[in-house]
């Protein structure tokens, strides 16, 4: 029983390890300028170091000390989490302007026409070599410590499993695993919650005192402290594993029923192609894997966007964003998980009614997901990149900002007294500034690109609000019903391939089909949609003649595709 404890402490820091990555990418992607192709491919690159090894592990079975496998593979696991941290202490403090030469001053975004701006050749000068060079840094550090992520995970479920079954009575093993299992699915849930409680606090916290840095977390250039998560985790992580390495190779079988003890032969290794195939022809098989492919690749993808698709959709903090998916979304996909499960056991179900049941999920799924392609807001109008008016800003020759020199640089949005967002006080034309006395800005004023009461209008700090929050709600309790419908399926899909398929096929036949969910599903699933993602947008942030992160998207494009 200690055994199991442990080893659900330790299944639940590992999935906040990963799991946190996820709640974080959005604010990652915006601290170092990915695209999210980059970041679904960062996300799911855990499960190539895993599947290269778990096929060995599953070989290796019982042959080894299993406990202080575990506790190697979790220590790996740990390594990682502080890796993945490591880019915030090699880098240099977040440039949230880079217009401004990381030192705030108040006139810097103005409009100040006659002087040519200091800021034009600015934006070269922190293209240094070094700048570009500290870029790929980050990105391998990453990518190294998420491919040792997934290596150190392997031992940890199977071992743990199999360890559990050997030495636990059958009366109770079912019971274990069912405890193991639920922390499995709270795991992403704590994890999401986890990233809300950071992302609250600045990324910088370590390096700059709070009152020099002048934004909010409402401000689009806010980046939380998204490395805090990692540092938490991997801490946790360490401490599960300790225990393990106290644990005997073996245990004596826990009092109960004995029915009788399992010897592993090596008749299964003799004729692995032979079963391979026997199973791949089998139709229901093939089928209920590839039914669980689709699901699992969406899932893939939405786990490792939705956050950003929320943020984006209604104008949402990060930190809220990854509080709505961690209360509602996940615990949903929970509870639709037991009632599928209840389901099956209130009612006996046989072969064809447990695949009935998965149809009518997936099915009543559809139709509540169906309203979400329309429930959402549409793009912002930003002068210059979704909006040009009749002012003509956007010709460059009679522009109303055309004596500011504004640097192209600058990012710091401000919302008209027009309605429309204009990239910069600067290239809305603002001359001066008024400040609230804690030295926040309060908004500015006489901008020529905005019509208003007098000469000119005014602007206010940060973006326009998308003006649709009434939508949020329907949104949210639709996205969680049709979770719980989809996921009602899951417990009858798993019954399905088990009672298809000969009994001594058991155990391949599921670890073959682990194999295909990784290969075809959690691996391309995030990449997938994060190219999808990419698509639809309207801006590009750039670095370094990079392209860097998506700084405005196509609202109902993102939201369609």
């Amino acid at each position: 029983q200690f055994f199991v404890f442990c080893h659900g402490l330790l299944q639940l820091s590992q999935l906040l390890v990963s799991g946190y990555l996820k709640s974080s990418i959005s604010t990652i992607e915006r601290r170092y300028g990915l695209s999210s192709q980059t970041s679904g491919l960062l996300a799911s690159f855990n499960e190539v170091g895993n599947t290269l090894l778990i096929v060995l592990v599953s070989y290796f079975g019982s042959r080894v000390h299993r406990p202080r496998l575990i506790g190697c593979g979790a220590l790996l696991v740990s390594l990682a989490g502080f890796l993945m941290a490591l880019p915030h202490f090699i880098t240099g403090p977040y440039e949230y302007d880079l217009s401004v030469a990381s030192t705030f001053s108040n006139t810097t975004d103005l409009c100040q026409p006659g002087a040519p701006r200091a800021g034009a050749n600015l934006s070269d000068a922190s293209c240094t070599p070094h700048a570009s060079r500290e870029n790929h840094e980050v990105l391998l550090v990453m990518f190294v410590a998420q491919a040792l992520l997934g290596i150190g995970g392997v031992p940890i479920q199977p071992f743990g499993i199999s360890y559990i079954d050997d030495f636990a009575s059958e009366r109770n093993s079912p019971l274990y695993l069912g405890i193991l299992f639920s922390v499995t699915v709270i795991g992403p849930g704590v994890a999401f919650m986890l990233g809300s409680a950071m992302l609250r606090f600045y990324v910088d916290i370590d390096k700059v005192s709070t009152a020099e840095v002048p934004l909010t977390n409402k401000d689009p250039r806010w980046v939380g402290a998204w490395w805090l998560g990692f540092l938490v985790a991997s801490s946790l992580v360490v401490l599960s594993a300790l225990p393990y390495f106290f644990f005997p190779r073996e245990m004596p079988k826990e009092v109960g029923e004995v029915l009788h003890t399992h010897t592993h032969t090596s008749v299964e290794l003799e004729c692995f192609p032979v079963v391979l195939l026997r199973n791949l022809r089998h139709p229901v098989y093939l089928l209920v894997v590839l039914a669980q492919v689709n699901i699992s690749a969406m899932v893939a993808g939405l786990a490792t966007f939705m956050g950003k698709f929320l943020e984006r959709q209604f104008s949402l903090t990060a930190s809220l964003a990854n509080m709505i998916i961690g209360a509602v979304n996940i615990p949903g996909a929970m509870v639709g998980i037991v009632v599928g499960g209840a389901i099956l056991k209130r009612f006996q179900m046989s072969l064809r009614q447990c695949s009935a049941l998965c149809v009518l999920g997936m099915l009543l799924c559809l139709l509540t997901a169906f309203p979400l392609l329309f429930l959402g807001c549409p793009t912002q109008k930003v002068a210059g990149v979704t909006y040009w008016d009749s002012s003509g800003f956007g010709h460059h020759d009679t522009e109303c900002n055309a004596q500011c020199h504004c640097p192209e640089k600058s990012f710091n949005p401000v919302c008209g007294s027009d309605g429309v967002e204009y990239t910069s006080p600067c290239s809305a034309g603002c001359r001066s500034v008024n400040i609230h006395a804690d030295s926040s800005v309060l908004n500015y004023t006489r901008c020529s690109c905005i019509a208003g009461p007098g000469p000119a209008g005014f602007a206010r700090p940060g973006t326009c609000s998308s003006g649709c929050s009434h939508l949020f709600v329907p949104f949210v309790v639709l996205s969680c019903l049709a979770g719980i419908l989809a996921s009602t399926s899951h417990t009858p899909s798993f019954m399905l391939i088990l009672r298809s398929i000969q009994p001594e096929d058991k155990s391949f036949a599921v670890g073959i089909q682990f194999m295909l969910l990784r290969v075809l599903a959690w691996m391309p699933g995030p990449v997938l949609y994060g190219s999808a993602i990419d698509t639809t947008c309207l801006l590009w942030e750039r670095r370094c003649e990079r392209r860097a992160a998506c700084r405005y998207y196509d609202n109902t494009l993102f939201r369609q595709r």
